[in-house]
């Protein structure tokens, strides 16, 4: 499993200041929406400068022109771009064609889906990274992250699958059990009083879980 840092509703100080703390903790920097929206690919750029060793995560939420975004992030220095997967196979398959050609990837955030259906069709479109994602929204009505939502990869045993939603130090251990492959936790970091020790935490549980 690996450990991905989601920075996002944080100003572009705070981004830096938490990157500075526990940056040796992540396997993966995710600049979030919020944050690429309030400076652009910029950030995006300036932090796969920094971080040339990390895997960096443009997360764009892409839900349409999916040629045209996923080659923005990649020329800001992404590694991975993601498109939410109600979006049009035709961006989708966009997408994955732009990664193919520089040798990046996509990941399908499924916010929202409920049916294996879909994830059936993404998985014919050539999918092979998806997210399984309770939203900020979401969270703040109670729905934090179940584990129940892994049932909507049964049978798709190809597919990786990162999971996100108000992810903690409690709810670690029910997420670990089901061994994603790349555990998504923002504000259990970025507004602890010690970022470095909360990810240290977190990179801890899941290495040995």
């Amino acid at each position: 499993m690996k450990l991905q840092l989601a920075l996002d509703r944080l100003t572009k100080d705070e981004c830096m200041r938490v990157l500075n703390d526990a940056e040796k903790e992540m396997d993966i920097i995710e600049i979030g929406t919020g944050v690429i929206k309030e400076y652009g690919m910029a950030i995006v750029r300036e932090i796969s400068e920094r971080y040339p060793d990390k895997t960096i995560f443009a997360d764009m939420k892409t839900c349409d022109a999916g040629k045209h975004e996923a080659q923005q992030a990649f020329d800001a220095g992404a590694d991975i771009t993601s498109v939410m997967a109600f979006s049009a196979d035709s961006t989708i398959k966009d997408m994955l064609h732009a990664a193919s050609q520089t040798g990046n990837r996509v990941m399908v955030d499924l916010l929202g889906i409920h049916s294996s259906d879909r994830v059936n069709e993404l998985y014919k479109l050539g999918v092979d990274l998806v997210s399984l994602h309770v939203g900020k929204d979401m969270q703040a009505e109670g729905n934090l992250f179940n584990s129940d939502l892994f049932s909507l990869l049964n049978g798709f045993d190809d597919m990786e699958a990162a999971v996100a939603g108000g992810i903690n130090l409690d709810t670690i251990a029910a997420v670990a059990r089901e061994k994603p492959d790349i555990v998504i936790v923002g504000s259990a970091i970025t507004k602890a009083d010690n970022p470095q020790k909360a990810a240290a935490q977190m990179k801890s549980f899941i290495q040995n879980s």
